[in-house]
């Protein structure tokens, strides 16, 4: 009999951390977020922290969406080498990119303090390895573009590696210093809480149907014929937002994840690393802050959740295939597994900002494996949008570009 569940690890985790009503009035409000992920209560967050009245609605209950499927490896790195996104979108564009996502992390161990979080957030190093010989040419010139642009990065070599991580057939890697890791599942919940205190309102099970666009407002009609007429409407709906944009800006992938029984011990040479190689689709893996080893992988085109399910326990196999190849002889014990829906764009970049087609609006839509960090400095980018103000982002994070 397979005990293992096919439910997000966070979500069993943590079970049911607060319970929101759904909208039973019509409201009126300054901001109006739709989306109630770990964007959303970042976002949230920075609102109420800039003293607007600020409403969120999720047609879920809260962090049911991706955030409950999320690894939550906080990386400076993007999905595309910096090497690679300074030929695509110019140097300035590229190194800024990386330096948002590293200053992020330091912003969620700043956060998490504030609120007194009990999300296990914790600094970490980040392993980034060879797992064929020829990626090993590339992959140092990736070393080299990050040195030179001011990142704390180290070469290891095969032995070097071996010794230190005991993974066996890696061609050499990077170690950097900044990275982390986080529960966001909990980390959103503890952000909402702590501004509901401070004024936010939450309506969950809401989803809105019709949005009527006027000058200087949008009248939000949503599934239970109430309103709320809100003078700026922030979008953090992650890859749903191709339903409602209906534009080919995003790729959407199902990505799975296994995570082990508890066994400290054994995964203690990591457990202040994120590691991750240079496979397409590359395997990933963390541990928990309970003593359990997260890996993910296998990542493939989306079509439905069903057929995304289906894959589940082949997807496992194919993980666990690839976990050998560095650790031959480790035998992982799986407790959970379950996968997930993420968008990926063909910069790796984030699209923050406003919409030709959509008024009064902002997104908030951090793609790839960086929507976490992304949505930090999506935070700084809102507040001066709010305030009709530029940020040096928007050129590389807009629509259209």
């Amino acid at each position: 009999m397979d005990l293992k569940s096919n439910e997000p690890f966070w979500l069993l985790k943590n079970g049911l951390l607060a319970s929101y009503p759904s909208l039973k009035s019509n409201e009126k409000c300054d901001v109006l977020i739709v989306g109630g992920g770990i964007t959303g209560s970042l976002i949230a967050h920075q609102m109420i922290e800039d003293g607007y009245n600020t409403i969120l609605i999720d047609k879920r209950e809260l962090c049911n969406g991706s955030t409950s499927a999320t690894t939550s490896m906080l990386q400076y790195e993007i999905d595309v080498p910096l090497y690679e996104l300074i030929e695509k979108i110019g140097k300035k564009g590229a190194v800024l990119s990386y330096k948002a996502c590293s200053d992020a992390i330091d912003t969620l161990e700043k956060l998490s303090k504030m609120v007194k979080s009990n999300a296990g957030f914790k600094k970490k190093k980040s392993l980034y390895f060879a797992s064929k010989k020829k990626d090993a040419e590339w992959l140092k010139k990736e070393y080299q573009a990050r040195k030179e642009n001011g990142f704390e990065v180290q070469w290891l070599e095969e032995e070097q590696i071996l010794k230190k991580f005991e993974f066996e057939n890696t061609y050499g890697g990077i170690l950097s210093r900044q990275g982390a890791s986080i529960d966001a599942f909990q980390f959103a919940h503890e952000l909402f809480m702590y501004n509901i205190k401070k004024g936010l309102k939450i309506f969950d099970k809401t989803e809105m149907v019709a949005v009527e666009e006027h000058k200087g407002f949008n009248l939000v009609t949503v599934d239970s014929g109430y309103q709320i007429k809100a003078k700026k409407i922030i979008y953090c709906i992650g890859y749903e937002s191709k339903n409602l944009l209906k534009e080919n800006f995003v790729n959407l992938k199902s990505t799975y994840a296994v995570v082990s029984e508890i066994d400290k011990d054994k995964f203690k040479n990591i457990s202040s690393t994120l590691v991750w190689n240079t496979d397409d689709p590359y395997l990933y893996m963390r541990t928990t802050d309970d003593g359990r080893m997260l890996i993910g992988g296998g990542d493939e085109d989306f079509y439905d959740a069903g057929k995304r399910d289906a894959l589940l326990n082949k997807k496992e196999k194919e993980i666990l295939k690839n976990l050998k190849k560095i650790k031959p002889d480790y035998h992982f014990y799986p407790d959970f597994v379950w996968a997930g829906t993420f968008g990926e764009t063909k910069d790796g970049l984030p699209y923050i900002g406003e919409h030709k087609k959509m008024r009064n609006s902002y997104f908030v839509l951090g793609f790839g494996g960086n929507g976490i960090t992304f949505s930090v400095t999506g935070m700084e980018m809102t507040s001066l949008f709010m305030k009709n103000k530029k940020h040096p982002l928007s050129r590389y994070f807009k629509f259209g570009r």
